[in-house]
């Protein structure tokens, strides 16, 4: 009964964040300070600080936002409508496309949250509010982060002064001054905050979280400001990830651990937030019988599978998760039955609620779904009209046969899960946002970037996740890599941003959008256009 009533609450809430975004309106007055502001007091900082924190959790948690933004735009991630599911007016369909409009839901709510964010964070930084140093570190990487989003996604970011009459309008940084401004908030932050602690409670912003977000800022740097790679700046990132490491961060034995909701040599920064999302998103609905199964729709491109070592028809594991199919860890596997509650040794594991002999959620395998799927006791799982739930590795219209991302039926595409619901479902509270394999390959990245061989440090890492060594490493051969190690993380867009390849043709992208470098940033949405003449849109919308 318990487990039932944190169903019904976890998906209530779920249900909430999904409306609320359907609806979300942001009101003018909500990006401006209040009138007479002239600061905070200490209790109101920290209440804010609080609150800031709140936000974050379902700004970096939902499936919709900013995920969407920079997975789903991708070729790591597509959701095909499949009958009337997931249609919503095609607004997933045209993110994998790159068919978006300016009046994209998900653009405007990435835009108006991260944007509401800055300005939070700036009443916090302003010298009229007495809050701790800490305190202010706290705010500084924040707003750093929030501005880092909007400059990533928009090219453009709008800042208000605290200290300006309401009527001002917001001044505008692009380029150089954009990138500027973010790493003085971080180098602010960096002086001001304690390290994060290896095997640590790593919830709050640290000066290792805001060192690698600088490392980030600088290897994009030349993204930003459309310029040559500058080999000061790579040496920077190297530095940057040089002291991560001397704090005592280090790569993770065991890949899907770290996805668990305990202490790893990994996390840099988590939020305490349900990964119910991540969870049951991807999962068909008879796939586990916590919360009556997934939702049946984020899936991948089997050329995004392809990447990783093994069978490309078939990832299966042992029950004891041995790998049967020739593939490296990180791509996972199905397990062929639950595990039975008698054999379950790791504490994390659920308990057997429903009394059917098997940690609950334990037949749901990790990492890349292929093929058939078996419930736990063994016997081989059906979809909803009595069909083999046998997930493939193509998108097709069911009536014609075609390739197509609408008509799908509901086993089409390889399903993708990290978090894994033998460890608590949608219920563990264990997000991460930032973990140190995202450093140690952007210190690969910089030294490739700047001359030297990372080819040691590559094959380190696919050495510890049982994948083959490398007699050599390209740039192709980083991106890949990245794609491996961090696929779902929200780096995706990003990654091949700076690589030059978010443009290239994919699966089901539209003609008009292969190698158009206007897709490259997002629209701004056209009221703050409207109400701020210091904002020009971008080219193509």
């Amino acid at each position: 009964m318990k487990k039932q009533i944190k169903l019904i609450i976890f998906f209530f809430s779920i249900a909430l964040v999904q409306f609320s975004c359907t609806d979300l309106e942001i009101e003018e007055t909500d990006s401006i300070l209040a009138e007479n502001f002239s600061g905070l007091t200490a209790e109101e900082a920290n209440s804010s600080l609080t609150n800031m924190y709140n936000s974050l959790n379902n700004f970096i948690a939902t499936q919709e936002n900013l995920y969407a933004l920079s997975e789903v735009t991708s070729d790591a991630l597509l959701i095909p409508t499949r009958g009337s599911d997931w249609g919503d007016n095609g607004l997933w369909r045209q993110l994998h496309q790159h068919t978006w409009n300016p009046d994209h839901r998900f653009i405007t709510n990435t835009w108006n949250e991260w944007n509401g964010l800055q300005l939070n964070a700036s009443e916090i930084i302003d010298d009229r509010t007495p809050a701790s140093a800490e305190a202010k570190g706290e705010a500084h990487f924040l707003r750093a982060l929030a501005m880092f989003i909007i400059l990533d996604h928009y090219g453009q970011v709008p800042f208000r002064d605290t200290k300006a009459l309401p009527s001002v309008d917001p001044e505008v940084f692009t380029g150089a001054d954009a990138v500027n401004f973010i790493v003085e908030d971080l180098n602010t932050a960096i002086s001001s905050l304690p390290d994060a602690t290896p095997n640590g409670d790593n919830q709050r912003a640290t000066k290792t979280s805001a060192q690698l977000l600088l490392a980030k800022v600088l290897l994009n740097k030349h993204v930003y400001t459309d310029t040559e790679v500058n080999n000061a700046d790579m040496n920077q990132v190297i530095s940057l990830v040089d002291d991560i490491t001397n704090t005592g961060f280090q790569l993770h034995d065991g890949y899907y651990d770290i996805f668990k909701e305990d202490a790893d040599s990994e996390t840099i920064w988590y939020r305490p937030r349900a990964v119910g999302e991540r969870t049951f998103h991807t999962l068909h609905y008879n796939s586990t019988e916590l919360g009556g199964g997934g939702w049946n729709g984020f899936s991948t491109l089997a050329e995004y599978y392809d990447l990783y070592e093994g069978d490309p028809n078939s990832n299966r594991v042992d029950l004891d998760g041995n790998l049967l199919d020739g593939q490296e860890e990180r791509r996972g596997g199905v397990p062929p039955q639950g595990i039975p509650i008698g054999d379950a040794t790791d504490p994390l594991l659920q308990g057997d609620e429903n009394g059917d002999g098997f940690v609950d959620g334990s037949n749901v395998g990790s990492g890349y779904l292929i093929g058939q799927q078996y419930a736990p006791d063994g016997s081989p799982l059906e979809d909803r009209n009595g069909n083999p739930l046998n997930f493939t590795r193509d998108f097709f219209d069911a009536g014609s046969g075609e390739p197509s991302l609408v008509g799908n039926n509901e086993v089409t595409g390889i399903r993708v899960i990290k978090y894994n619901p033998r460890f608590g479902g949608g219920f563990q509270n264990h997000l991460i946002y930032m973990r140190y394999a995202d450093a140690y390959l952007m210190k690969a990245e910089a030294m490739f970037r700047s001359g030297q061989d990372p080819t040691t440090m590559i094959n380190d890492l696919r050495s510890l996740r049982g994948a083959s060594p490398l007699s050599s490493v390209s740039e192709q051969d980083i991106l890949d890599e990245r794609g491996r190690e961090l696929f779902t993380e929200t780096w995706r867009r990003n990654d091949l941003i700076r690589f030059g390849q978010y443009t290239r043709d994919w699966a089901f992208k539209d003609p008009s959008a292969v190698n158009n470098p206007d897709r490259k940033l997002f629209p701004i949405p056209a009221t703050q256009v409207n109400l701020n003449p210091n904002l020009v849109q971008n080219p193509g919308y």
